[in-house]
């Protein structure tokens, strides 16, 4: 790994000057809990249109709330997607935009992803500048305990669940983590990559992969009892449960809900991940089972009285994958659009967005503003009466209280994504131009899509819009910064060993 020192140094004076701009605190600061679900499909769940899964405590916060159509992730994988949202970066601009992993997948290997670094300004360091107890349960992906990464040295007065995102492929774990210590859980070690032979194994094969303790429901017992200590004080409750991520692991008993329902065969590990005997029953047992998370939070929120004073956000961090036993297709999982995880077309990253505030958002209402998950920062700050400049987002908050005509628009969102070849993506208005395989092909042309007529990105329109190609070559140039690692530089590869004077 080569560091750039003086692009980190001045990352970090950059991330200094945004801490000191706090305005005069809102008088009645509200609970926000971000709910962020993981490799979630734009229409896995019922407010989106999804026919066979379940997910009616999710169809009552669109209900009761706000429901974006053309809300981003800022990028289509796991650990970037988390720095974005919590920076307020997009991925031109993002200290971390790939999935840099470090260790290996057994528990004596477990060391994570890059680790933010010290001093990084995130949504949590900049709700405690006025007032905010701030707290997690879920998936981290940026760092370990004992690096900079840790979500203490980020702004988290609690933590509980997976720092490693490799050990949160297996959804009954040896342990959990709680505020930088192991929390041991009463499962059996399970080699979740384990292939099965499709000619001999039997059930008590596949319940190889079974344990005692599922990680979802140990995470939404930490959050309910945060929410319980910390009632009488504004709080920040970011949930980033790992769900539907492959492996295709549910209870028991949310599967037996679906089985019989889908035409299906056992899944055997082919495409690594868990083996299971009913993939697409697990799949829509794993989201409805989510679904109820939600619904125990809200449920919580509303028996203490907070239910006014609470806004709560639904998202997911990427479109839904390609692997482990999942099948977008049979799900209609992305609503027809274009790509999957990894992938900076339309399914890779366009995501669910639900905002629920009684008596703030209005009910039953339906946004088609283009926005981006890395516009949370922007948004909070705005929520609690702060001001940051040191964001690429801006504020959602006129949108989401009614306001409309005082919204502002962006100009463009920019994507930048190092891995699967390299891509690019800037959606302007109605145009979305795409770049992929830019590390096979530096000079390749852009793709051109009118989103307004082809939502699902099928007729490459560049031929007849060249004024196009120029403006978006411009924004290119204007928004990316070297990275500090040359494994995720392939816009501008100017830097090797040589180069850096090795």
């Amino acid at each position: 790994m080569k560091i750039n020192q003086s692009i980190l140094f001045l990352s970090l004076l950059a991330s200094a000057h945004a801490i000191g701009q706090v305005k005069k605190p809102a008088s009645k600061l509200p609970n926000i809990i971000y709910i962020y679900a993981d490799d979630l499909g734009y229409a896995d769940t019922g407010p989106y249109g999804q026919q066979k899964i379940k997910t009616p405590n999710l169809d009552r916060m669109a209900r009761e709330g706000m429901k974006f159509t053309q809300h981003y992730t800022s990028t289509p994988v796991c650990a970037p997607a988390r720095c974005m949202l919590l920076t307020g970066k997009h991925g031109g601009h993002s200290y971390i935009r790939g999935n840099y992993e470090m260790g290996g997948f057994p528990d004596s290997l477990e060391a994570g992803q890059m680790p933010l670094p010290e001093g990084t300004f995130t949504i949590p360091k900049m709700l405690k500048q006025v007032g905010y107890t701030t707290g997690m349960a879920g998936k981290w992906g940026l760092g370990m305990a004992n690096n900079t990464g840790s979500p203490q040295r980020q702004g988290f007065d609690f933590m509980y669940g997976y720092l490693d995102q490799k050990q949160a492929h297996n959804y009954y774990p040896t342990h959990l983590w709680q505020n930088g210590k192991w929390d041991t859980l009463a499962n059996p070690l399970i080699n979740v990559h384990r292939k099965l032979d499709s000619t001999k194994a039997t059930d008590k094969d596949f319940d190889y992969f079974k344990g005692n303790v599922y990680a979802p429901e140990k995470m939404t017992e930490k959050a309910v009892s945060f929410i319980q200590s910390n009632k009488a004080k504004p709080f920040f409750l970011y949930l980033p449960y790992t769900i539907p991520h492959v492996s295709l692991q549910a209870p028991d008993e949310y599967v037996k809900k679906y089985v019989g329902k889908f035409p299906e065969s056992p899944y055997y590990g082919q495409k690594s991940y868990a083996s299971t005997k009913y993939p697409l029953s697990t799949y829509a047992a794993m989201i409805t089972y989510l679904d109820d998370q939600v619904g125990i939070i809200m449920q919580q929120i509303k028996k203490l009285g907070l239910d006014e004073n609470t806004i709560i956000m639904f998202s997911s961090d990427n479109g839904a994958t390609f692997n482990g036993g999942v099948n977008a297709k049979f799900f209609n999982s992305v609503d027809g659009l274009h790509g999957l995880k990894m992938d900076v077309y339309e399914g890779g990253i366009r995501e669910p967005f639900i905002a629920r505030w009684p008596g703030k958002i209005p009910a039953g209402k339906t946004s088609n503003l283009i926005s981006v998950q890395y516009d949370m920062m922007a948004t909070l700050a705005d929520l609690t009466g702060q001001k940051v400049e040191n964001t690429d987002g801006i504020s959602l908050l006129p949108e989401l209280t009614g306001n409309s005509k005082a919204q502002k628009q962006h100009p463009y969102l920019y994507f930048e994504y190092p891995e699967k070849g390299g891509q690019l993506a800037i959606r302007m208005g109605d145009w979305k131009g795409v770049k992929v395989n830019m590390r096979k092909d530096p000079n390749t042309k852009w793709q051109i899509y009118n989103l307004k007529t082809d939502r699902n990105e099928t007729t490459d329109l560049a031929s007849q819009h060249p004024e196009l190609s120029k403006q978006f070559d411009a924004i290119v140039k204007k928004e990316h910064q070297t990275s500090h690692i040359k494994e995720w530089e392939f816009i501008d590869p100017k830097f090797d060993g040589k180069a850096m004077g090795e």
